[in-house]
């Protein structure tokens, strides 16, 4: 399709997006894009898209994997714990479908892994949920000693 100008090098600004990993640390989050993919070992997983909103490197896009089934039942049992921390963390008390995490704020935490492939990535390692959220769990019954009278 034809285009309305024409752009030239002088026109358009360079890219001055970093790709490179983001410092360790907890980011706010929302989660734009979530869909079921099959592993390479036969299981499936969730990838997730985190879009970053603060409290610094807001824009920045970091994907996350969570197991939902694998052959090896400590891989799915680590995956599943990770998708109630996250489903948690959104303000939801089930889920049915990947499109119910999307839209979801968050806080997560960031860590930056070397890959001798890559070089330095960022691997999600933890949920929190975002101010905003509400948790879905009612807290405990069991009163801390301390708040005993």
């Amino acid at each position: 399709m034809r285009l309305d100008e024409v752009f030239t090098l002088d026109s358009v600004p360079a890219q001055t997006t970093s790709y490179d990993a983001i410092p360790a640390g907890l980011y706010e989050a929302t989660i734009a894009n979530a869909e079921i993919k099959d592993s390479k070992s036969g299981g499936k997983y969730i990838n997730v898209r985190y879009d970053i909103t603060g409290p610094s490197h807001s824009g920045r896009v970091v994907f996350g994997m969570i197991t939902i089934s694998n052959a090896n039942p400590k891989a799915e049992e680590v995956g599943r714990g990770q998708l109630g921390e996250l489903i948690r963390a959104i303000g939801l008390d089930k889920l049915a479908d990947t499109d119910q995490l999307i839209g979801g704020s968050l806080i997560i935490k960031l860590d930056v892994e070397q890959s001798e492939k890559y070089g330095e990535q960022n691997r999600v390692r933890g949920f929190r949920p975002a101010s905003k959220n509400k948790p879905t769990v009612a807290p405990t019954t069991n009163t801390p000693p301390w708040a005993k009278k």
